[in-house]
Order: structure tokens, then C-alpha cells, then sequence
């Protein structure tokens, strides 16, 4: 039997349910979405969409203007304007996922909600599968004390999702997922490996001047240059799109095997007193 109720005017105020409409082969129902969404899936920025700037200072009246049967965001959403979206008769659909397991479900959800269940469950098991594979291409290799931020002034460690990504890439995360930590908690733990993935900072995060400025130098990963960012994008959208965040992951915990990585980018190395010389000579 049919969906009987299948939204044809989407308004995404979350980044991952454009992902997720994209993975599916539903993008075209789509109708508004964020600055944000358009970041992480370019193509919706085209045909016609209302692009707002963003899911928390946009106005419901805002996105009531594009006419959606369906509203996606994450919450907690504004308040007011769940209220004065409900009001207008339109659906709303609160995102807040948690783990991969939440991510998976999201994914179920939204496939079903557009009657497209089959390609939500190939989308499901391709993540499953890519996870599976890092999982066991990194068994056999020592595993890394690893500190993934996602924001940095507060430190706020990574969500329980990147926790499960990086033991799948052979990494044991170090901190409370999602908690705020203290610089010298951190420096305590000795991690071997730090990534920053701040949020809305796509792959802009100073790397060496928050060592510097955190005293980490004396830390393993400092020492051994294993300080990385990692595209924002790809760790802080909860979507298909971890699976190049996970990539990602695994250059940073293992250089060795994987090499260079599309999104992963390592602190610069430190010049060395002949580098400065040579610099002034020159």
C-alpha cells in the first residue's frame, strides 16, 4: 500500500534532511532550505528555492512563503515558530539524533515519509557496510587515544556519532561526547591524535595557534604532528555524509595506511631555526 501522505513541498531547516532527500533521489520536493543545507548539497541552491540563512534567526513567516506541506529541523527548534508553522497546517518533523543508530532512523523516517522506503534502506546499509569495512581494515593496528572537538571556545567534545566513528577507524575517544572540557583535562589525557571539526567553520579551524594558545605542545599528537582539522560537513552532519567524514577520520588516526584524505587537513610543521634563517635571507 501507498503512502497516503506524501509531502511534494519540503522546507529542510537541517542540513542532514537535505542529505538525506539527496541520498534518496528526492531532492526536487524541496522547496526552502538553509545557507547551510546548500553548503553540504550545492545543487539545491538552484531552481528556484528559497535559501534562508539559517534554521535559528529565520522567521516562520519566512519559510510559510515558500508554501511547505512538510518542515524539517532539528530541535530544539524556535519555539514561536513550530507554533505558528503547526498553526498554518503545515507537518513538522524534529530531528535529534544521537548516534548512528538515531542517524539510521532519520533515514528510515524521512524514506517513509516520501514513500521511499526501498532507497532509504540501500542508503542505511551502505553506511553500515563503509563502516564495517574501516572497522576491519583497521583491526590489526595499534589503537590511538583520540580527542575530536567540535567547538572551541567553549572545548566541546564531538557528538556520540564521531565516538563511534572514530573506534571504527581505530581510535578511542577520549572525553564525554558532546561535553564541554577543560584545556587542561585534555593535555592530561595525552591524546595521540587532536582533530578539530568546529561547527560553521567548514575546514578553517587555526590549528596551530589553538595548540599554542592551549599549551598543548607537549602532547603526543602535537610532538608527532597528528593535529588535524576535518571539514566541518563531514563529522557534524548527522547524514550519509559521514561516511567521507569517517574517511577522514581514518587518515587522521592512521596516516600510514590511508594516506592523503579529501576533507582532512594536518597542522602545518613547525619551521625550524635554518626554515627561519633561510626565511630572512631570502
Amino acid at each position: 500500500m501507498g503512502n497516503s501522505y506524501r509531502p511534494c513541498r519540503i522546507a529542510c531547516l537541517q542540513p542532514s534532511a537535505t542529505v538525506i532527500l539527496a541520498g534518496i533521489g528526492e531532492l526536487d520536493r524541496v522547496v526552502a532550505c538553509t545557507k547551510y543545507c546548500a553548503e553540504v548539497v550545492p545543487e539545491v541552491a538552484g531552481g528556484g528555492r528559497l535559501v534562508i540563512s539559517d534554521s535559528w534567526t529565520s522567521k516562520s513567516s519566512e519559510i510559510l512563503d515558500a508554501s511547505p506541506d512538510l518542515v524539517i529541523a532539528a530541535v530544539p527548534y524556535q519555539e514561536h515558530a513550530v507554533s505558528e508553522i503547526l498553526k498554518a497546517g503545515v507537518r513538522f518533523l524534529g530531528l535529534a539524533p544521537r548516534n548512528l543508530a538515531d542517524i539510521y532512523g532519520d533515514i528510515s523516517a524521512i524514506a517513509g515519509i516520501v514513500d521511499a522506503r526501498a532507497r532509504g534502506e540501500q542508503l542505511i546499509l551502505e553506511m553500515q557496510h563503509a563502516i564495517e569495512q574501516m572497522r576491519q581494515r583497521t583491526l590489526a593496528f595499534p589503537r590511538k587515544r583520540v580527542f575530536c572537538e567540535e567547538w572551541g571556545k567553549p572545548i566541546i567534545a564531538s557528538q556520540p556519532w564521531v565516538t563511534e566513528l572514530i573506534e571504527a577507524a581505530g581510535g578511542e575517544f577520549l572525553g564525554e561526547p558532546g561535553k564541554q572540557i577543560a584545556v587542561e583535562r585534555v593535555a592530561a589525557m595525552d591524546p595521540e591524535v587532536i582533530i578539530a571539526a568546529w561547527c560553521g567553520a567548514g575546514d578553517r579551524v587555526p590549528l596551530a595557534k589553538i595548540v599554542r594558545e592551549r599549551n598543548w605542545e607537549g602532547t603526543a599528537a602535537a610532538r608527532s604532528s597528528q593535529v588535524y582539522c576535518i571539514s566541518d560537513e563531514l563529522l557534524n552532519t548527522p547524514a550519509p555524509t559521514l561516511i567521507k567524514g569517517l574517511l577522514a577520520l581514518g587518515g587522521a588516526i592512521h596516516p600510514e595506511i590511508f594516506g592523503h584524505i579529501a576533507g582532512l587537513r594536518p597542522i602545518a610543521p613547525a619551521r625550524t631555526e635554518k626554515d627561519a634563517s633561510i626565511g630572512r635571507l631570502g
